[in-house]
Parts: structure tokens; C-alpha cells; sequence
């Protein structure tokens, strides 16, 4: 496995639409595990194929991976590694539930977002096999903020028209430094 670079805004496959996968190999389960240690390593919750250069759909999210804030050595790291290959949300629940995301693909950006409390989604698995997921509470949130990146949407098209300008603006900037 190996880490992959993570593009950030302005990099204009962040607004493309991810197009489907048509077959799961070897090749596609070698890139979804060096998506999950790229996450890992980030550190995030969640990881979107768009976000490491490649425009098709699927994504890798750990909504429960015992990491926390607090640097806590007796509290061994459990991990739930979600792998969902052309992901599809077929149904949204009506209650709300606001958190305040970031994004790898945005340094140091944070915009609390209203979404959908529970969400149904159906993906394939890392073998090809259909599969449904019921997800609630932050998984759902993740799921829905991954699936938005592979739609060619950030977490900054929340915001009202001047903060995001501002955002994009301090972006393209520190890209032009770099």
C-alpha cells in the first residue's frame, strides 16, 4: 500500500462529476486500500476517489475508527473501514442534524452543515456485490459529505456566495505559494 497525494482547491477534478465504475478488480481493491491508509494518515474520516485525482465513484469512510481529539494512549484505535464503489443514496430521513465538517481537500476550512440525520445507500462492495447500508448520525453525515465530492460539490457550497469567495480566494492563493 502506499500513500496517495490528496489535491486540493483550486484543482478543478474537485468540481467534476465522478463517472461509474464498471468493473471491481484487483487494480480497483489495490487503489481503495491505499485510499483507506491515505485517510488513516491524513488524518480522516472519509475519502473521496475525486480527492486523490481520480474522477470515478467511490469512496472509503471510517465514521468509527476511535480516534479522538484527546491524545488517550490506553484507548487502543478501532477500525471500521467502509469501502462503497458507485455509491448511491436512495433515500434520506426527514430529521436534521447539523455538524461542523472539514475536508482534506480544503486546509483548515470547517462550515457546519445541516444534512440528513439517517440515510439509505446502496454501493457495491469491495467484491462487486450489491449492498444496502442504513447509515444514522455521523456516518450519515460522512456518507452524504463523500457522495457530494463525487457530484463535483464542497462543503464550502453551504456557505453564502462572499465567505465562499473568500475561501476560494485564500485557497487559490496559498496554491500560487506553493
Amino acid at each position: 500500500m502506499s500513500l496517495l497525494p490528496i489535491i486540493t482547491l483550486p484543482d478543478p477534478v474537485l468540481r467534476q462529476k465522478s463517472t461509474l465504475i464498471e468493473r471491481v478488480d484487483d487494480e480497483l481493491r489495490r487503489t481503495l486500500d491505499d485510499m483507506l491508509e491515505t485517510m488513516y494518515d491524513a488524518p480522516g474520516v472519509g475519502l473521496a476517489a475525486n480527492q486523490v485525482n481520480i474522477a470515478k465513484r467511490f469512496i472509503v469512510v471510517d465514521a468509527g475508527n476511535g480516534r479522538d481529539d484527546e491524545d488517550d494512549d490506553d484507548q487502543e484505535e478501532v477500525r471500521n473501514p467502509l469501502c462503497l464503489i458507485n455509491p448511491e443514496i436512495v433515500s434520506r430521513g426527514d430529521a436534521l442534524r447539523s455538524y461542523e465538517e472539514g475536508c482534506l481537500s480544503l486546509p483548515d476550512v470547517r462550515v457546519e452543515i445541516e444534512r440528513p440525520d439517517t440515510i439509505t445507500v446502496r454501493y457495491l462492495d469491495r467484491d462487486g456485490a450489491q449492498q444496502e447500508l442504513n447509515a444514522e448520525g455521523f456516518l450519515a453525515t460522512v456518507i452524504q459529505h463523500e457522495v457530494d465530492h463525487l457530484d463535483g460539490k464542497l462543503i464550502i457550497d453551504f456557505l453564502s456566495s462572499l465567505r465562499r469567495d473568500m475561501i476560494v480566494r485564500r485557497l487559490k492563493k496559498l496554491a500560487r505559494l506553493a
